[in-house]
C-alpha cells in the first residue's frame, strides 16, 4: 500500500470558537484515534488535496511536529453548501491490529458477455476489507475474462489473500446487463 505525509501542529484549545478561527484561516482540525489518547491537531487544507481527491487509499504519516503516527483516513466531513473540508478523523495503524477500510476495485481482462452485446456495469467500486495494514493492497484486481451475458459476481464469489471481505456475500461487485440490441439479436437468432 502507498504511504503519503501529511504536516500538521498539535491544538491546543478545542472549543467551537478557536475551530472557526482556524478554518477561517485556511486550517482543518483533525483527531487521530486508537493510541493511548486522542491526538488533536491541525493541517493545512491545501495538504488534503492529495489525499481525498484520488480513488487511491494511503497509509497517512502525520508529522504532528515531529512526531509520525502511521494512519488511515476513517471519516471527513465537509461544509454541505461550500465544499469545504471542516473536519478529519484518522485511525492510528497498528502492525499486529487488523483495521477496515475500503479498497478500490479494478477490473482486469475483456467480459465474455460485452464481447456478445452486453454491458458492463461495476456496481461497487470500493469493497471494505480488514487486514494488516502491511497485507493492504492498492487495488482489489477481478478477472472478468469469463463473465458471461446476464452473469454477475458476488462478494462471496471473491477471496483474496490475507484479507476478510466485509461486505454482504450476496452484493453484487460486476455484471454484464442485457442490452436491448443484445435482447433483439438473441430473439432473431431464435426466430
Amino acid at each position: 500500500m502507498q504511504t503519503i505525509e501529511i504536516k500538521g501542529t498539535v491544538r491546543t484549545e478545542v472549543g467551537k470558537k478557536s475551530t472557526k478561527a482556524l478554518r477561517a484561516s485556511g486550517q482543518v482540525p483533525c483527531v487521530i484515534y486508537g493510541g493511548e489518547g486522542n491526538v488533536h491537531f491541525t493541517a493545512s487544507e491545501a495538504e488534503f488535496r492529495k489525499i481525498i481527491y484520488t480513488p487511491n487509499v494511503y497509509i497517512i504519516n502525520v508529522n504532528v511536529d515531529g512526531t509520525v503516527y502511521p494512519t488511515i483516513l476513517q471519516d471527513t466531513q465537509f461544509h454541505s453548501v461550500k465544499e469545504q473540508l471542516l473536519h478529519a478523523d484518522f485511525l492510528l495503524v497498528k502492525e499486529d491490529k487488523p483495521v477496515a477500510i475500503e479498497i478500490p476495485v479494478k477490473l482486469d481482462g475483456f467480459a465474455e458477455g460485452v464481447r456478445a452485446g452486453g454491458k458492463l456495469q461495476l456496481e461497487k467500486r470500493k469493497l471494505k476489507v480488514k487486514a494488516l495494514a502491511k497485507d493492504l493492497p492498492d487495488t482489489l484486481d477481478i478477472n472478468i475474462d469469463n463473465l458471461g451475458l446476464g452473469k454477475t459476481i458476488q462478494v462471496g464469489q471473491l477471496s483474496f489473500d490475507n484479507l476478510e471481505l466485509l461486505n454482504a456475500k450476496n452484493a453484487v461487485v460486476v455484471a454484464v446487463r442485457l442490452t436491448r440490441a443484445a435482447r433483439a439479436a438473441a430473439q432473431e437468432a431464435a426466430e
